[in-house]
Parts: C-alpha cells; structure tokens; sequence
C-alpha cells in the first residue's frame, strides 16, 4: 500500500521515532548516552552509548532482549506500566515505549531504568544490563551518586534497592499514611505545570535524599470514564481546578541511617515547590507564590538540616504579574554563587548572584549547564534575538573576564547538553528534515545518526514579520500554487497560547500545516501576544485577557499577510488548533463570524474555571476574587453567537483538559440552538499517540474544511431569542452536515 502522509505522520509519531533523544555527557567527555529506536516507525526506545575517543556505538539496553521470557524468547508485555509511570509519560507528552527515561550515577558509568515495572541496572564503561529481582512495581530508578545503590518509587513508597537484588522501605510503605500520601513522586502540578517530574534526589555523599511527601486529601475528586467500554469502572483522579486546593507538598531529608528531618519554610505564602538542585555547592531550593508573583531561593544548611531543616533566603522575586520558572534554574556555581533568571530591563535575562550578565538584546530561555571551577566557572544556556523567537542558540558564560560567547550561529533552533569539555548539540534548521545531532568533543566532531524516517511532506514556507507588532508568522503554500489562478481557500494554524512556538526556523514543525496546503490551502501561522521569546511585555500581554490580544493577533495576521500575498480568498478562511490552540479557533468563530468562517477546536479549554490551578491563576488570578476575568475569557457565554460551522473533537480520557470542556460548550451550544460537530475519540487522552487515531483525524480534519468552506454552503442563521427553538427531529436549515 503506498504511504500517505497522514499515515506516515501518525506511524512515525510526528518523524520523532529514531531520532537520538535523552542524552548525557560523562564528565570525564569520553561516552555520550542516548537512546533511539531501531527505526522511524519503531516505537521501542533502546539505550546506547557513543565511545568518543573511538568514535563507535554500542548497544547498552535492548528492551526486547531483557523483558524476553521463556524457550521462545517472546518478551513480557512492554506497555504493562505501573499507573505512576502511565501518568508521567501523559505529563511528558511521551508516546513512545521501551526505554523513554533513565538515571545514572555522578560519573555517567552506571545506568538504572525500568521496563514494565522491573528495575534494570547497567554498566556504562562494560556496556551491559541486568535486571535487579527488587520488590515493585518500579518507577522512576536512579542510582546514588556513588554507583552503591539504586533509589526507586514502588506505589506510594520511596524503597532502596541494593546492588544484590534486595531492597527495603526509605518512606511510606508502612500502612500508616492514608492512600492519598505518597513519599518521592511529582505532584500534578510540579509535572504538568512546572516542568518538574522527579520527586527525591540523592545527596551528593549518596548517604541521604530530599524526598517530596505528596498528600493529596485536599485536592477535589474528579471522574473520568470510558463510555466505549460500560463494563471498565470509571476512574477517579485528583484534580486541582482553579481556585480549589492544592496537594500539600512537603520536603524531607531522610538519612539512609533512618535519621528524618524536614525542611521547613513559610508554605502558606509560597506553596509550590518549583524545582530542587543538591550539588557539592549545596541543597537549593525555588518556591513560589499561590499567586505566582512571588519566588524565593532557598539555601538549606545540610550539615544542620539534621536536627533542624532550617532554611536561608539566597534569593527573591516579584513581579505584579508573575515570576517566570525557567529550565535549569535555580543552580549554583562552584563557589556557592547563585545561578537565575530574572526579567529585568524588559527581558529574561541571565543573573550571576543576582547581578544580570546578557544584554537585553537576548531572551534566556533555558539554563542547560552549570559547570567548570571556582576560578573558571561556566555556565551554558539557551537564548534568542528578542526581536527573532524563530530561532533559539546555545550561548555560554565564562565567569573568567564575564565572557560571553555564541555556540551556536547557523539559522535554526538549537539545544545542547554538556559534560566536561564536550558539547552534544542538536540543530534543527528550515533546509533539511528532522535534526542533526552533533558531538562537538576535543577530538573532532562526531555525528549521532538518526534512524527517523524523511517526510513525504517538503515545506513550501515562507517567514514574515507582518503588521504594527511585527508578528513573526509563517506562510505555506501549495507546491503548485498559481497566484493568478483561483484564490485559496486560507487556513489558520495556530498554537497562540504561553509556553510554545509554532513558527520556528525548523522544518519539521511545518509539516502538517504544507500538507493541508497541499490540499488546496494558504495556511498561515502565526504567533501573537502570550508566546515566549519575545521579552516579559509581550509575554505579560494576556495577563488577565486570554482572548483579546491572541484573537486580535491571528486576526492582524491573516489581513497583513492577504496585503503581501496574493491569491488569498478572505471569504473562505477556517482556523484549526489543539489544546490552546483549540480554544483560540472556537473564540475565532464566536467572536469573529466577520473573519472566520469556520473552526476546528481540539481538546479546548472552554471554560477556566475547569482547567489547573498553577496555569490558570498565573493568567486570571483567584476565580474568587477575579470572577469577571474568568467570564469574560469563558467560551460558554458566547454559545448563543455561534453563526459558522464549528467542530468539536475531544480525547474522552484526557486528563488535563478533560472532555467536560467541550461537553458543556456543546451543551450550551445544542441550549442555543447553535448546529455544530462533536468528535468524541474514545480511550484518546490529550495527545493522541495512537495510530489509527492520528491518521483519520488528519483526514477527518480536511474532509470538514472542503464542506465547511464550500462556496455554495450557507451561514447558520442567527438565533433569535424571542423565537421558538428549533425541534430537534429537523435541522435548522438545508445541510443536515451542521446538525450536532
């Protein structure tokens, strides 16, 4: 059968399968650790590793050799997770299987990971695995600092494995705690909202860990349930809504000895534990404000956190908006020094003990390495051009002479990863597909190779900076495209929201958007107010107005790209978007009818008030204190305006953005008599790794734009209150394809 696009999009998981991916440096430079699959279209993640010195590859880990079981080698079931790490890998946005996370030891010579809830320990110098016979399910395994033991979660207990295959309970486990607490995990919060999947790290000594004890009594219970299956039970989880109670997190010191301590600071003011750094330089912590306008980076004396767990303010932060956590912060130098970010002088800039060492020309966006000595310390980040989020380097500072030095200078997006005098970058421009993975070592460079598949799809873009606001914006055309032929049809293809790009100078992240242009399509990106890399103003824009400035934006966008490209037909323009993304297209068409004639919405958040708490009050504040913020930037008022075709599509099992949010708006929409589609993806959660679903959803997608853009189709007419409703057993006018 000859490939299509969409099949081959959905088969290689987005081109992501068989790239290098989770990589580590050894300080000592010499062996890269990486893991890939055998192919683009393998789901099944290996762990290698690159011998610099002699420029060669070797297997470390074959998931499917360890988990194989019996005289006929079949392996165990690789996908039978424990529920802790089903949950991390839906944080993650992970869709792949076998090895998609693993630990090593200071010196990167010993690896620990978990396959289908069994613990496997590897040597990195020897390049072989076993399996350690410990008590599980195992989640999340890494080994002390020192290569002696091997600390992992099993359920609600954080246990200790030892080298010889037994184990014993570090915390919980005991039967005193009640089944909402539980010892070394990530809260929801920390991994969906902060960035933070990990709940313990090892002491640098590897005598004691810092330990996060969860309790999640406080946070209100949710349902979610799998219609397809009326035989499966429902399953209930915890979800912290905006303006409801958070799980109470604490921080522990637990001494391999038995000895307890814990780590005390002001939690009623700042409770969230953001990010948790324990190095030779110290144990260092970031916590932050319900409200978000405030952080403190807290120093806690180990020596003394004994007895005590006494803490002392590094540092502090405020903003009357919010204060930013960003990647690989806080840290500290190794003489103690502090390493942050802060915005100061309109951008995100990079503080030295607490004094700011980039211009304001550069947006820092992650810190991807603390290194070096007291004399020469170093420290590698990524930042972009304020004026230019199309594109991301990797820059490093040198405390010697406060030098600061570009890594990174060809047009694209860069990241890196660095262990001693080797810098692993990875490049992705708009002239080649996927990305290249380079070892930049003493003795040379050294390419990692990557096993993804080529795209069907070959980008046909265009970059723009367009109108007053210089909106970066991206242009896709049909290979064939004839500017004097007959105007296209135009789609709108955004994300828009905080925390992503979508136009980048990277060729892959255009490939679902050239094919709907493909398709007969002048499909625009374009990224507005709210998204990051343009400075603290642009980003603050949306403070308390989710919907004005994003819509304004696409808006702005589509007219000032019609003035430069001809061919546009601005009577036929849709808008498609997922998560964010999704409820910026619903806004589209309730808001602006005048512009948009019709919308797709994917897992949308339609009504605040049903989304986290750490994302939603950073934007709109307290529900209680801000109720006519949250109305104003609700879909469900607006249902009543509905006059273009709009389709709904929902994962039933999310749990982010549950399918209540488009349930109610399609409830509120059917109330108002308002015609609109409902796709219901049954065991979908919100991303939509499966294949069969990926595939359909793209051609599904495509098959309402062509009817919905039709030049003979008619308006939904407008819905006047004072008539009577519509009775459901007729539609409200000729095409029945509107009908809910």
């Amino acid at each position: 059968m000859t490939d299509s696009f969409p099949r081959q999009h959905a088969r290689t998981q987005r081109f992501t399968l068989g790239e290098p991916r989770n990589i580590a440096v050894s300080p000592d430079a010499r062996r890269v650790v990486f893991l890939r699959s055998a192919g683009g279209s393998d789901p099944v993640n290996a762990l290698w590793v690159f011998d610099v010195e002699t420029s060669t590859e070797r297997l470390v880990a074959d998931p499917l050799v360890l988990l194989a079981t019996g005289d006929d080698g079949a392996a165990d079931d690789i996908d039978d997770l424990p529920a802790e790490e089903r949950a991390r890998r839906e944080r993650a946005r992970e869709g792949a299987g076998g090895i998609t996370s693993y630990a090593t030891d200071s010196n990167v010579t010993v690896v620990a990971f978990a396959l289908a809830g069994r613990l496997f320990a590897g040597g990195l110098v020897s390049g072989q695995a076993r399996e350690l016979a410990v008590e599980g399910p195992v989640f999340d395994p890494r080994p002390d600092p020192t290569a002696r033991r091997v600390a992992y979660v099993s359920g609600r207990s954080l246990r200790i494995g030892e080298l010889d295959g037994s184990s014993r309970a570090l915390a919980g486990g005991g039967g005193a705690d009640p089944e909402t607490v539980s010892w070394g995990g990530a809260d929801f919060i920390a991994a969906e909202e902060m960035g933070r999947f990990r709940g313990y790290w090892w002491s640098p000594d590897g005598t004691a860990l810092a330990v996060c004890r969860v309790d999640d009594s406080p946070v209100g219970e949710w349902v979610i349930a799998d219609p397809s299956h009326p035989d499966r039970p429902a399953r209930t989880i915890r979800y912290p809504a905006a303006g409801a109670a958070n799980a109470d997190v604490t921080l522990h010191l637990l001494g391999l000895d038995g000895s307890t301590t814990t780590v005390d600071w002001d939690r009623d003011f700042f409770p969230y534990l953001a990010a948790v750094d324990w190095t030779d330089a110290g144990l260092t912590l970031l916590v932050q404000a319900r409200d978000q306008q405030g952080t403190m980076v807290l120093g806690v004396d180990t020596t003394e956190a004994v007895s005590r767990g006494d803490t002392t303010v590094l540092s502090h932060d405020y903003d009357d908006a919010w204060v930013e956590l960003v990647a690989g912060t806080p840290g500290r130098l190794p003489d103690g020094q502090l390493v942050m970010t802060g915005d100061r002088d309109g951008a995100r800039r990079l503080l030295i003990g607490g004094e700011p060492v980039t211009p304001p020309e550069l947006q820092v966006r992650s810190v991807v390495s603390i290194a070096g000595n007291e004399h020469e310390p170093i420290v590698t980040f990524c930042a972009n051009p304020i004026d230019d989020g199309t594109q991301l380097h990797v820059w490093r500072w040198t405390g010697e002479g406060n030098d600061l030095q570009a890594i990174t200078s060809e047009p694209g997006v860069h990241g890196a990863v660095v262990g001693g005098d080797t810098t692993v970058v990875r490049t992705a421009t708009l002239d080649r597909a996927g990305a290249a993975t380079v070892i930049r070592a003493p003795n040379g460079d050294h390419e990692l190779a990557s096993l993804a598949e080529t795209p069907l799809v070959v980008p046909n873009v265009q970059l723009l900076s367009v109108g007053e606001r210089k909106l970066a914006v991206a242009v896709l055309l049909p290979h064939d495209f004839d500017p004097d032929g007959e105007p296209l049809p135009v789609l709108l293809d955004p994300y828009g929201g905080p925390h992503a790009l979508r136009v980048t100078r990277a060729h892959n992240a255009y490939l679902t958007s050239q094919w709907f242009a493909d398709q007969g399509f002048a499909v625009i990106v374009a990224d507005g107010r709210g998204t990051p890399g343009r400075g603290s103003e642009w980003e603050r824009a949306v403070h308390g107005d989710f919907a004005g400035p994003t819509l304004d934006d696409q808006v702005d966008a589509l007219h000032a790209v019609a003035e430069q490209v001809p061919g546009l037909d601005l009577d036929r323009v849709a808008i498609r978007g997922w998560s964010f993304g999704g409820y910026l297209a619903a806004l589209a068409v309730l808001r602006r009818p005048d512009v948009f004639h019709a919308a797709i919405a994917g897992a949308p958040v339609t009504e605040w008030r049903l989304y986290d708490t750490h994302y939603t009050e950073r934007y709109l504040g307290d529900p209680a204190n801000r109720a006519e913020q949250y109305d104003a930037n609700s879909l469900l008022p607006l249902a009543a305006d509905l006059t273009r075709p709009l389709l709904l599509i929902h994962g039933l099992a999310d749990d982010n953005v549950v399918a209540a949010h488009t349930l109610q708006l399609s409830a509120a929409l059917l109330a108002a008599g308002r015609p609109h589609e409902v796709l219901p993806l049954a065991g979908v959660t919100h991303m939509t790794p499966q294949e069969e679903v990926a595939e359909n959803l793209l051609l599904h997608q495509l098959d309402f734009l062509r009817r919905s853009l039709s030049p003979t189709r008619s308006p939904i007419p407008s819905h006047d209150s004072s008539e009577p409703s519509h009775d459901s057993s007729e539609p409200s006018h000729d095409s029945s394809e509107d009908r809910a």
